[in-house]
């Protein structure tokens, strides 16, 4: 018998609540989970679970022989998890999941980077339609970024990676023809691209950069367009609609060639903050550490945006360059 392999089938078994659920987890046939089950119980000379026709519970026995066993099975994993990082080079699947406005306008760009230095490592990548928060971490992913207003709470690992604002642009045909506000006031005489009401505050409050002066602006009634879907804010303020209130991370690229230009440079509505985080689970494994590492390393790690340290992006005037 193995009795490492009877052990790890045990305790899905359990995780599972039934032998059936433990096959299928585990990709055996059923037989299989029963006679490993039957091998181990005789091998203990005990009975570890209790079964019935509806359901099956643990023995006195079982309970004290699976909290030992779980401990077994986090110690092994944890040493070959050591092992390999020390002796290979980090590979195999990587599960992540990003808000997808970050996965289009950031990931996305940088992953040739991370590539070239771990070719050996794949991911599985999911994204979420709005940010994440808290409740979307969960043991299916290695690593989770979240995009939160406040400081996560929970049993995780978090690591803050950048902070993102909710800052006002529009393409320049349509500012040559609207005009451009000189305070976030102004807006009211303007067509807004927003989210829906139910999305947003009561009154929206912008900041100026210098943190003493704040402005509280109430949206307008009917907004031009309201959509809960980030790309499509994004397309529509590309296309001339109007002005549209977007997060500087998505916003980077359009700015720095002058496809769109920030109204109100100075300004912001919001903050987000990004957050890394993984489960508090060991062993971390080589691929999910330097994937962390350089998701650190591209972005800053810092309570500061760094999407904002273009002239365009900051609303700064940049000086036509001379053809003499």
């Amino acid at each position: 018998m193995d009795q490492l392999r009877a052990m790890r089938v045990f305790a899905r078994v359990i995780d599972e609540g039934s032998f059936a659920g433990a096959a299928r987890a585990l990709d055996l046939a059923p037989a299989v989970v029963t006679r490993l089950i039957a091998e181990l119980e005789e091998h203990l000379g005990a009975r570890l679970i209790q079964r019935t026709t509806r359901s099956l519970a643990l023995s006195s026995v079982g309970e004290r022989y699976l909290e030992r066993v779980r401990h077994i099975l986090a110690d092994v994993d944890e040493s070959a998890a050591q092992i390999q990082s020390l002796s290979e080079s980090p590979q195999g699947n990587l599960r992540v999941m990003v808000p997808s406005a970050f996965a289009v306008h950031q990931l996305a760009k940088h992953l040739p980077a991370f590539h070239a230095d771990y070719p050996q490592v794949t991911l599985s990548l999911n994204s979420t339609t709005e940010f994440s928060g808290p409740d979307d971490l969960h043991d299916l992913h290695d690593i989770t970024v979240m995009a939160l207003r406040e400081a996560p709470e929970g049993d995780f690992i978090a690591r803050r990676l950048a902070r993102s604002e909710v800052i006002l642009c529009a393409s320049p045909a349509y500012l040559d023809h609207a005009g451009r506000p000189e305070t976030p006031r102004g807006l009211e005489q303007h067509q807004m691209l927003l989210p829906p009401t139910s999305m947003m505050q009561r009154d929206v409050t912008f900041v100026h950069e210098d943190g003493r002066t704040a402005v509280r602006v109430h949206p307008p009634h009917r907004p031009l367009l309201t959509t809960a879907h980030t790309d499509t804010l994004h397309a529509s303020a590309l296309a001339g609609l109007g002005i549209a209130g977007l997060m500087s991370l998505v916003v980077e690229d359009a700015l720095r060639d002058g496809t769109l230009e920030r109204v109100l440079p100075g300004w912001h509505a919001m903050r987000f903050d990004l957050w890394l985080t993984m489960p508090t689970r060991k062993p971390v494994p080589a691929r999910t550490r330097v994937f962390w590492d350089f998701l650190l390393r591209t972005f800053g790690g810092e309570d500061r945006d760094p999407w904002q340290t273009h002239p365009r992006c900051s609303g700064t005037p940049v000086p036509s360059r001379s053809l003499g």
